[in-house]
C-alpha cells in the first residue's frame, strides 16, 4: 500500500514557506475511546493550521458536538493549545453519538459546518470514527442539496462549500489499525502496563505467587503480546493466535517446571479478547482457577482496566502525534476535489498518507480471518511488526531441555537456579 511521505529534509524550509491556507477553515475533533497523545495531535493541527494562515476550529465532544453545534464548535487560537501536550486523554472531549449514525444527524452536522465555512475535517479516533467520517464525506453533496431544498442555506453556500476534505489520525491504545506501525496512545499504554507488572513482580516474588493480568485488547492482542515480551511473562493469550488444543497441560507443565527450577513467581498475561481454537473466550478468572486446581499455586487476578488509558503520554506518543498532526494539515491543504479521504500513518520512521478505506477494510479483514479460524492469516494481516514481536516472544519464552540441545552442548547458566525464569 503506497503512501505519500513528508517533504525531504533539504526541501523542508522552502516547502513550508510556500504553503498557504488563507481562506480555508479546518476543524479538528477526537472521537471514540480516548488515548494518550490525542492532545498532541490536536495541538499540532491547530498550530500548523494557524501557521499557514487557515482558521482552525475545535469541535468539542466528537461527533455529538458536530451534530449539536453552538458552543461545541469554537475557533482555536495559538494560545488555546498551550500546556496541553503533556496532558493525557483529550481536552476537547469525546462522546459516542447515535445521532450521527442516522442521515438526519449528519444533516445537522453538515449545516453546522457550512455555517462556519468549514470544509476541512481532521478526525482523531479509531476505525469506526474514521469510517463515519468517510461516509459523511461521500454524502456531503447530497446533504448540501437537502439543506438547500429546506431553505437552510443558499446556492452561494453550496458553491463555496461544495467539497468536504477528510484526513484521519488513529488514536487507539490497542494499535489495532492496519496500515500504521503504531497508533497514538499505544506506547503510553504499554508504559502503564509495564509499570504495573514491575510493581506486581516484587510482591509476587515475596510470596511465591502467580499473577494473571488482564490487559485491554478486545479484538487485538498487541498490548498483551508486547507487554509479555517486555516483562518476560511465562504465558500470553491473544485473540489472533489462540493456543493449541491441550494448552492447559502445556501451560501448567511450564509453570511447574519454572517453580522446580527456583522461580518464585509466574506472570500470565491475558488480552481481554483472548479465545481458544474453537472461538471460546479464555478469561483471566478461568486461567486463575486452572492454575489453582491443577498446581495449587497461590494465584491472583489483576485487571488493569482504564488505568491503561490514563496518565501522561510518553515522549514517543507526543512526537508521533505532533508529526501526524502536521502531516494531516499538509494533506488537507494539498487535497483536490477528487482526493479520497486519507489516514496519516507511521511506516518505519516516516509519516505517510494512505487511503483511509483501504486501511479500514484491511483492519476488518483481520477480524474476518479470526472468525474463520484463519489465525496465521490474521497475524500476517496485523503487519510485520506484530508478527516479528510474536516470533521474538516465542523464541525467548521457551527454554530448550538438554535433550533438545545439540550433543555436547548445554544451555548457558543451566546450573543457575534462576536460569529458567524469564524475568531474570
Amino acid at each position: 500500500m503506497a503512501g505519500a511521505a513528508a517533504p525531504k529534509r533539504q526541501d523542508t524550509r522552502k516547502f513550508f514557506e510556500n504553503l498557504s491556507g488563507a481562506g480555508k477553515s479546518i476543524a479538528v475533533l477526537t472521537s471514540g475511546g480516548d488515548a494518550q497523545g490525542m492532545n498532541g495531535a490536536v495541538r499540532a493541527v491547530v498550530r500548523m493550521g494557524i501557521y499557514v494562515g487557515a482558521k482552525v476550529y475545535f469541535i468539542h465532544e466528537g461527533y455529538q458536538g458536530m451534530v449539536d453545534g453552538g458552543d461545541n464548535i469554537k475557533e482555536a487560537t495559538w494560545e488555546s493549545v498551550s500546556s496541553m501536550l503533556q496532558v493525557g486523554g483529550t481536552v476537547i472531549g469525546s462522546a459516542r453519538c447515535k445521532e450521527f449514525r442516522a442521515r438526519e444527524g449528519r444533516l445537522k452536522a453538515a449545516h453546522n459546518l457550512v455555517r462556519r465555512g468549514i470544509t476541512n475535517l481532521c478526525v482523531i479516533g479509531g476505525d469506526g470514527s474514521l469510517t463515519g467520517a468517510n461516509m459523511f464525506r461521500e454524502e456531503w453533496s447530497g446533504l448540501l442539496d437537502e439543506l438547500l431544498q429546506q431553505g437552510l442555506i443558499d446556492e452561494e453556500a453550496v458553491r463555496s462549500n461544495s467539497v468536504l476534505h477528510i484526513v484521519g489520525m488513529v488514536g487507539s491504545i490497542d494499535n489495532d489499525f492496519c496500515g500504521t506501525d503504531m497508533t497514538i496512545g499505544t506506547d503510553s499504554a504499554l508504559h502503564r502496563i509495564i509499570e504495573v507488572v514491575d510493581a506486581i513482580m516484587t510482591t509476587a516474588q515475596s510470596h511465591q505467587r502467580t499473577f494473571v493480568l488482564e490487559v485491554m485488547g478486545r479484538h487485538c492482542g498487541y498490548l498483551a503480546m508486547v507487554s509479555a515480551l517486555a516483562c518476560g511473562a511465562d504465558w500470553v493469550f491473544i485473540p489472533e493466535m489462540p493456543p493449541e488444543d491441550g494448552w492447559e497441560d502445556s501451560m501448567c507443565q511450564k509453570l511447574s517446571e519454572n517453580r522446580s527450577q527456583g522461580c518464585r513467581l509466574n506472570i500470565i498475561i491475558v488480552a481481554e479478547g483472548a479465545i481458544d481454537r474453537q472461538g471460546q473466550p479464555i478469561t483471566s478468572d478461568f486461567v486463575k482457577d486452572l492454575v489453582v486446581s491443577r498446581l495449587g499455586f497461590d494465584t491472583r487476578v489483576t485487571i488493569l482496566g482504564h488505568v491503561q488509558r490514563g496518565g501522561t503520554p510518553s515522549a514517543f506518543d507526543r512526537i508521533l502525534a505532533s508529526r501526524m498532526g502536521v502531516e494531516a494539515v499538509l494533506a488537507l491543504l494539498e487535497a483536490s476535489a477528487n482526493t479520497p479521504a486519507c489516514v496519516v500513518s507511521l511506516v518505519g520512521n516516516q509519516a505517510v498518507r494512505l487511503p483511509l478505506m483501504e486501511c479500514v477494510q484491511m483492519t476488518q479483514e483481520v477480524q474476518k480471518a479470526m472468525d474463520e479460524k484463519k489465525f496465521e492469516e490474521a497475524v500476517a494481516l496485523r503487519g510485520r511488526s506484530f508478527e516479528n514481536n510474536l516470533i521474538t516472544y516465542r523464541l525467548l519464552s521457551h527454554r530448550k531441555s538438554d535433550s533438545e540441545l545439540p550433543t555436547g552442548e548445554k544451555e548457558a547458566g543451566d546450573g543457575d537456579q534462576f536460569a529458567a525464569c524469564d524475568e531474570y
